[in-house]
């Protein structure tokens, strides 16, 4: 018998890997579609009126992945968990970031074009879309839209070397930390998300995360590399409590 859902899904993608792992812990059988090697992948989503992935899709329903609790409903599965509170996740943030900087300037220049398995994305695309999920946030939080565009933003011409990557994601930090002391009293109530409203909680949780995994992706990178450092991630609390998928990268999209 056909599997009832279908996970549309792209590589490198963080909701997309923890959607799957999860409807896999829970014995829920799919079918996996990579919308970057699927024919006609993206006009079915079209179609339904879908812009981005991952997208859990039943019989012309679907869900997006975003938020894990959605899809638990939309499967009918059960999610307990415990979300860590803003004033944590609000303190983890920056310092995650200060990991990403600390790696990306571990790339050496000359490797920053590689790309990564499975879509166009190099090495220096990961390290500036780290910034860019914080900037995505704070543009919401300023009245604006949490947009899928701020996820598709490629580094300026002038940003061309792993010390202005991680230069941009310190600033990010920083603009952050401002932000959060002016404002993490009262921050906004809900959001505006290319995925729907969103309470400013759950949006803070996604975005710790996202950075999280691309955290753990750039020290994938920079242990493959071999360049010099010691890890800051093994045993870090740095990850405890996030809602994060178990691995780093799609088994079905092997890392060469």
């Amino acid at each position: 018998m056909s599997p009832t859902f279908t996970v549309y899904w792209q590589p490198g993608c963080t909701s997309c890997l923890r959607t799957k792992e999860f409807l896999r812990s829970q014995g829920i059988e799919f079918e996996s579609v990579n919308v970057r090697e699927s024919p006609g992948a993206l006009e079915s989503l079209a179609a339904l009126g879908i812009r981005s992935v991952p997208a859990v899709v039943r019989d012309g329903s679907f869900v997006l992945g975003q938020d894990l609790d959605e899809v638990a409903r939309f499967v009918g599965a059960r999610l307990e968990r415990v979300r860590l509170p803003a004033a944590v996740l609000a303190d983890r943030l920056p310092r995650l970031l200060d990991a990403a900087a600390a790696l990306a300037r571990r790339i050496p220049d000359d490797a920053l074009a590689t790309p990564l398995p499975g879509r166009k994305r190099t090495y220096l695309d990961l390290a500036y879309h780290v910034a860019q999920v914080v900037v995505a946030l704070l543009d919401a939080a300023a009245g604006g839209a949490l947009t899928f565009e701020h996820f598709n933003r490629k580094p300026p011409a002038s940003l061309a070397t792993a010390t202005g990557a991680a230069e941009a994601i310190e600033r990010v930090a920083g603009s952050f930390g401002q932000w959060w002391a002016a404002n993490g009293r009262s921050p906004p109530a809900v959001l505006d998300t290319y995925y729907g409203p969103q309470a400013f909680d759950v949006a803070l949780e996604r975005t710790t995360w996202h950075v999280a995994q691309h955290v753990r992706q750039l020290d994938y990178v920079t242990q493959r590399l071999g360049a010099d450092g010691a890890s800051p991630l093994p045993g870090s609390e740095l990850l405890e409590g996030l809602p994060l998928p178990h691995d780093v990268w799609d088994a079905e999209v092997p890392f060469g």
